[in-house]
């Protein structure tokens, strides 16, 4: 085969067990492979009703087919389980070089099932696949763990682990690997944890074989070139990093403030890309194969918050600065680094931190709750103190553990948890650009703004211009977008370069290595079968359309100031036409058609 490497890794902890298969041709061909792939092998082999974290759910670590290629920015892999946070299928996708490293030891996906009898790591060695114990590595940082591993193994391996957050089963773990990227979103880390799995270390020799060379040189050669000439692929990301869209976001009025009791923060220059690079910044970084280089290396030389690592990123900056009403970068620097230390995802972090905080505020909880923190908005110490008890899953932080939905509802007032389908939403918000609202609603995992990110046209205006504020036409820019997404996560591209280049670009790309011929058509109804297939298993999980909406407080409270004051969300209006745009009942459910069309 080309592009794909013809093997699927199977390991089964509970037994001790490891087998290898072959890939299935055609399912290759239909799914490409990483999100696509893991997808397709979860809704083959996994009852919907599984429950998340017992020993039979899957674990599937997987690449793509241009993973590991000089394709631009095509590093990226998959975590595919079904997500303890809100129990939706989930597809956690990363960067960095350890999905590449799978590719060279010569998997197209591994496959981990049961439970191991006492902590353990996996070692995969190219065809050498061991069970390792991992007593002495259980209880350490993502950091400690990625050091200890690599010198049991090899210096070159690349690591994927969990932290502290991961073993204490926390629903908002996330998988961290080469210690700052991250796989997260729906608790995938905790699916790891309960298998008690620590961490997967790999080491790869071989290579990416070719179908044709020079008509994928000339591809890749293309694309990399309408990437670099791109204002944003080319430059800002690089310049900035993905932070620069806190000043972006804020002047469109769709800065969610406060727990998105507002869309607006007069002080959100203090923590944006901008400021980050003239306090902060080192370096910027790219993964493996990358030339958009939107990673910040940062220091933060404040003795209050001293650290070095990676970040932040735009979500994180958003999460624990707007959004808790603090305008202290040194302190948001901080709480960054520490999630990636214990293994937790940022956004829901920093978005049940907020929800704690107006629930302080509002006097449904006090500091007999907190463990004595006065939890209100803009205290930083607060804030800090509050991602420390949720790594270690101590006193409060074992309730914020499990994320905003479960506190707030625990509290009797589950309508201040600002998710969809019980995940926290990311950094826009929906009253200020519509069609990312409408993009929540119908997300597969939930909350997502990286599984259709009309972001870029509403906002950015990355090819086209729509006015963000209006409803018409977003129904069909939501659908193309989360199709789109679909089959690149497949590929094993990142989703930034599509900052210059399309799914043209990628199905040419595509073709050339595989051997298999892709066209732009084809290459989106590949991602309109794998969103269709995620939406079965999520109805056959219990999930209706009633679950595709957005917190009431976005559908009936107004914006209070900036530029999108008096905006709410009207879901409603955009809603029944994407359902039918969809080819699905009023129920949002796939027709018969619809499923004999996609072959479903």
């Amino acid at each position: 085969m080309f592009g794909w490497t013809g093997t699927i890794l199977r390991i089964d902890l509970t037994k001790g067990k490891v087998t290898r298969e072959a890939t299935d041709i055609k399912m290759a061909h239909d799914y490409i492979g990483a999100r696509g792939l893991g997808g397709k092998i979860i809704s083959d082999e996994l009852d919907p009703k599984t429950d998340a974290l017992g020993p039979d759910n899957k674990l599937i670590f997987a690449p793509g087919p241009l993973t590991g290629t000089f394709a631009p920015s095509a590093g990226r892999y998959e975590v595919v389980t079904k997500g303890p946070l809100n129990n939706v299928i989930a597809a956690s996708n990363s960067g960095g070089a350890f999905g590449p490293e799978l590719k060279y030891a010569g998997y197209d996906a591994v496959i981990v099932e049961g439970k191991a009898a006492k902590p353990s790591y996996l070692w995969i060695h190219d065809d050498q696949v061991e069970i390792r114990d991992a007593a002495a590595i259980w209880g350490h940082d993502t950091h400690d763990t990625t050091d200890l591993v690599r010198a049991e193994t090899d210096e070159d391996a690349k690591v994927a682990c969990i932290g502290p957050a991961g073993e204490h089963l926390s629903l908002i773990a996330n998988i961290m690997n080469e210690m700052h990227r991250a796989a997260g979103r729906t608790g995938v880390g905790a699916v790891m944890g309960s298998k008690n799995l620590k961490a997967i270390a790999v080491c790869g020799s071989g290579a990416v074989q070719v179908a044709d060379p020079d008509r994928f040189k000339a591809a890749v050669m293309a694309s990399r070139k309408l990437i670099q000439a791109h204002p944003v692929g080319g430059a800002g990301l690089k310049a900035f990093g993905t932070n620069v869209l806190v000043n972006i976001l804020n002047q469109t009025g769709a800065l969610p403030t406060r727990n998105f009791q507002d869309g607006y923060f007069p002080a959100a220059d203090k923590t944006g890309g901008e400021s980050l690079a003239a306090k902060q910044l080192v370096r910027p970084k790219g993964c493996f194969s990358c030339i958009i280089s939107c990673g910040r290396v940062s220091k933060v030389d404040n003795p209050d918050y001293k650290g070095f690592g990676e970040g932040p990123e735009y979500e994180t900056a958003w999460s624990f600065g707007a959004d808790c009403g603090i305008d202290d970068l040194d302190a948001i620097t901080k709480a960054n680094f520490l999630c990636n230390e214990y293994g937790i995802d940022t956004i829901s972090m920093g978005s049940t931190v907020a929800c704690a905080m107006e629930l302080f505020e509002r006097g449904i909880i006090t500091t007999k709750d907190t463990d004595g923190a006065q939890l209100t908005f803009g205290n930083v110490a607060a804030m800090v103190e509050m991602v420390h008890k949720t790594g270690k899953g101590e006193g409060f932080g074992a309730k914020l553990a499990q994320g905003s939905y479960r506190l707030a509802e625990s509290y009797g007032h589950p309508e201040y948890s600002m998710t969809c389908k019980k995940q926290e939403m990311p950094a826009y918000d929906p009253r200020g650009v519509q069609g990312i609202g409408l993009n929540y609603a119908t997300g597969n995992r939930g909350g997502c703004h990286v599984r259709g990110y009309t972001i870029a046209i509403e906002v950015l205006q990355n090819g086209a211009v729509m006015d963000p504020r209006v409803t018409e036409g977003k129904a069909g820019l939501d659908i193309l977008f989360q199709n789109l997404t679909a089959a690149l996560d497949s590929s094993g591209a990142c989703l930034f370069a599509t900052f210059g280049i399309g799914g043209g670009e990628l199905a040419e790309m595509l073709s050339a290595l595989t051997g298999v011929e892709y066209s732009l058509d084809e290459f989106l109804k590949i991602g309109e079968r794998i969103w269709n297939q995620e939406r079965l298993w999520n109805l056959k999980q219990g999930y209706t359309t009633v679950d595709d909406t957005l917190p009431v407080r976005l559908l009936t409270e107004p914006i209070k100031t900036g530029p999108a004051k008096g905006e709410i969300s009207h879901l409603g209006d955009m809603l029944p036409e994407y359902y039918g745009l969809r080819g699905w009942d009023e129920a949002g459910v796939p027709t018969k058609a619809k499923l004999k069309e996609l072959a479903l």
